[in-house]
Order: C-alpha cells, then sequence, then structure tokens
C-alpha cells in the first residue's frame, strides 16, 4: 500500500534546508519520487512538490554572485540571501567597523578571514580573495 502524505511528512520530516548535507537528502528523495513519474501517487507528488519548494528555497538563498563581482560584492550578496547579518561576521573581523569596512571594499580580507567565511558560507577561500 502507498505511503500517505502524513506519512511521507513523518518519514521525512521536512524543513528549511539549511546545509548541503541536507540539500543532497532532500534532493536525493526529490528525484526517488520525480523518477516514478506516471507510477507516482497523487499523495507522493503532493509531497515531492514541497520537497522541490524546499530545494528551490535553498538554491535561491545560496545562488552565488558573478565571479566578476568583487569579493565584497560577494559577501554582500552572501549576507543578504543567506539570512545571516553583518553582526555574524564580527567573529571573524573582530569589530563592527573593520565588518563595515570589509562589506565596503574599503578593508581587503585576510587569508584567515577568507578561510572563515569560506567555513561560514561552505565555500572556497579563494572566492573571497
Amino acid at each position: 500500500m502507498p505511503a500517505t502524505y502524513k506519512q511521507l511528512l513523518a518519514d521525512t520530516l521536512p524543513q528549511i534546508i539549511e546545509t548541503p548535507e541536507q540539500y543532497r537528502d532532500i534532493h536525493r528523495r526529490f528525484s526517488v519520487l520525480f523518477d516514478k513519474r506516471k507510477t507516482r501517487t497523487p499523495d507522493e507528488t503532493r509531497f515531492m512538490r514541497l520537497l522541490g519548494l524546499l530545494i528551490q528555497d535553498y538554491d535561491r538563498r545560496n545562488a552565488l554572485p558573478s565571479t566578476e563581482d568583487s569579493p565584497a560584492e560577494r559577501l554582500r550578496f552572501l549576507i543578504e540571501t543567506s539570512g545571516k547579518t553583518a553582526a555574524d561576521l564580527i567573529t571573524v573581523f573582530g569589530q563592527e567597523s573593520h565588518v563595515s569596512e570589509a562589506l565596503s571594499g574599503a578593508r581587503p580580507m585576510s587569508a584567515d578571514q577568507a578561510r572563515q567565511v569560506g567555513k561560514m558560507f561552505h565555500l572556497n577561500p579563494g572566492y573571497f580573495l
């Protein structure tokens, strides 16, 4: 007997995707349902659509700006789209004024700061240098 929508929800416990690991898990579940095509039940289709929205939301929040943008523009973009704030960068830059300078482009990032910011956003540190 096929799983009901409630069962699918209970088995997966879908939530806003925050990490690449969660993204891969939800994407895998979406792909399995997508591949069923005509054999997919209405409840599975409904659940697949929910997973698709979660994937779309994560992709939108984690899309990368152009590589032609400056490191400061990339950092601003990531702050704007990730749900993080400039205050979250104080641990990296040491003080609020240094964060403001980094976001404006007046202060370049050191290699260590790029590593920390890269870890925060799950990106290669070279993206910020």
